[in-house]
């Protein structure tokens, strides 16, 4: 039934409730005398038993004796059948009917036994499928955002990205002390919660306001809706934002990802070699992510895909980072025109192709390891044509020769997937679900697999959320 009739239900219920017990008040009064007539009666019964003799089985106690006393019986609602007595032939008399009061007292156990239950139920119900509806809207109208990775904290996440304060940024930062890399346009600080899950913190560069545009705002709370929206684990995901006016700050919360970036595994001397087995993993994370990414509505391409876009977690897991924001802040906006709205399509469909033509690059890195240097004479991409042209197809001979545990099987199909990713032109390349299929087929490792065994996002997640709302 509808919330206003189920209500109006049981508004008129326990008003017809009100009435009879009304009623009963008003007649109580009235039954006093008959219940002086009854006892009078009684005690002429007991009378004319005392001087007409009565054989002893009939002689039975009535409700006033000392056996049972009259009080006690109406205390308890217990009303005892009629004696089955003869009459006195003298006197002629026949049993007497029920009381008032009798029907009185029967009326008000029904009323409390199931009128007025009956009443509280259809009230709730009234209230139940009143509030059922209005709970349903306000879910309805709340923000669309929803954080990354954990599925315990989906729900208190739902209103959107947590918005943190400054001088809790500061104190996990060791007052901004603890830098990890500094770039022109921004810097990553490393930040401790007080749980002890470790993220990052990035940061403009920009001190004032007044460099700060409205184009700058915008392409800041776009980077912030789009990085709240892939939602994936081997994607650096986003736990909250800061921005506060004096002093200016714009700031972005991110997961922190101690073992550096894959560019420095592949090519820093001072960094741990990685096997073909870890490799295979790095790339089965990010082909996981990257058709995430392009299969959300609307898509997310990554702006600069390449090795030093990716980091890697304490276990070696890759995890993609988008960090192209603080470039788009100091870039000059300008509004598009009808003719860029109207081709808004094309050059989404154009960023998703160079989203795989970059992968097919960072395949070729990841199992060469040598630069893909495009501004060279001899680059990556151009060698691995050739090998490709004189029918190397597999590319051994681009094979790293720290890689001696690598799988023939394996390279043969990475090489064709790469010769598909690096077609000159876009509309030749293979969707990510394509290249995704092909390679798990041949690799074998899961999604599972291929992310973070240990992640201590959920407490990181659980804590900002718990400084969000305390402030």
């Amino acid at each position: 039934m509808g919330a206003s009739s189920s209500f109006v239900l049981a508004v008129l219920t326990l008003h017809s409730v009100s009435a009879m017990a009304g009623c009963s008040a008003v007649d109580l009064p009235a039954a006093q005398p008959s219940h002086r007539r009854l006892l009078q009666d009684t005690n002429l019964a007991a009378h004319s038993e005392a001087t007409i003799p009565v054989p002893a089985a009939a002689r039975v106690p009535s409700e006033g004796s000392g056996s049972f006393p009259a009080s006690s019986s109406r205390r308890w609602g217990h009303h005892p059948k009629p004696k089955e007595v003869a009459p006195p032939a003298a006197t002629g008399g026949s049993p007497h009917p029920p009381s008032k009061s009798h029907y009185l007292l029967t009326s008000m156990r029904w009323l409390y036994l199931i009128v007025l239950p009956a009443a509280g139920l259809l009230l709730l119900a009234g209230i139940a499928s009143w509030l059922l509806p209005c709970r349903k809207s306000a879910v309805a109208t709340i923000g669309p955002w929803k954080t990354g990775l954990s599925g315990q904290l989906q729900k208190a996440f739902v209103t959107g990205v947590p918005k943190l304060q400054r001088s809790e940024l500061e104190r996990a930062c060791e007052d901004f002390s603890n830098i990890i890399t500094s770039y022109p346009h921004y810097t990553v600080y490393k930040g401790t919660l007080s749980s002890g899950v470790e993220i990052a913190v990035v940061s403009t560069m920009i001190t004032s306001s007044k460099e700060w545009s409205e184009h700058s705002e915008s392409c800041f709370r776009k980077k912030i809706d789009t990085l709240s929206r892939v939602n994936h684990k081997n994607f650096i995901n986003l736990l909250g934002f800061c921005e506060e006016e004096e002093p200016f700050t714009r700031m972005l919360v991110l997961e922190y990802a101690p073992n550096g970036t894959l560019y420095e595994s592949l090519h820093a001397e001072d960094f741990e070699h990685i096997g073909w087995r870890g490799r295979m993993r790095v790339i089965m994370g990010l082909a996981y992510c990257i058709q995430h990414m392009h299969e959300l509505n609307p898509p997310v391409a990554h702006p600069d895909l390449q090795s030093s876009s990716i980091l890697l977690s304490e276990d070696g897991a890759a995890k993609i980072v988008d960090m192209s924001v603080w470039h788009e802040v100091i870039s000059k906006g300008k509004t598009p025109t009808n003719g860029e709205l109207d081709t808004h399509h094309e050059q989404v469909s154009a960023a998703l192709a160079g989203n795989v033509y970059s992968f097919g690059v960072l395949l070729l890195e990841i199992i060469s390891g040598k630069l893909p240097d495009p501004a060279h004479e001899r680059s990556l991409v151009s060698m691995a044509l050739e090998c490709i042209n004189n029918g190397d197809r597999s590319l051994v001979s681009l094979l790293d020769p720290m890689l001696n545990d690598h799988k023939e099987d394996e390279l043969a199909v990475i090489g064709k997937v790469i010769h598909a990713c690096i077609q000159s032109d876009p509309r030749n390349r293979p969707s990510m679900r394509e290249i995704t299929a092909r390679l798990r087929e041949a690799i074998g490792i899961s999604p599972v697999a291929a992310t973070p065994r240990l992640s201590p996002l959920w407490w990181a997640e659980l804590e900002v959320l718990s400084a969000a709302e305390a402030g």
